[in-house]
């Protein structure tokens, strides 16, 4: 199943245990952008993952983006 609104985004419960991936692959959302955060040369990131494209990047980051929570509990302990 194509996440909404995102077509390079797939979740498959039989994948990854349904966790949001690229395009089928096993390859989560989760990990593309610990990659890209790791990375800081993006020749050497697509040297490391050249079965991603460009837009499959964008759209993970988009994808974290928009289902990150933006309530932020400040209450103290």
């Amino acid at each position: 199943m194509v996440a909404s609104g995102f077509d390079r985004i797939t979740v498959d419960p039989h994948l990854m245990n349904g966790q949001p991936c690229i395009r089928g692959m096993r390859l989560t959302v989760r990990r593309v952008v610990e990659a890209v955060s790791l990375y800081r040369d993006r020749e050497e990131f697509f040297k490391e993952y050249p079965e991603l494209k460009e837009d499959d990047v964008k759209q993970a980051l988009e994808f974290a983006a928009a289902n990150l929570e933006d309530v932020i509990d400040f209450r103290v302990a």
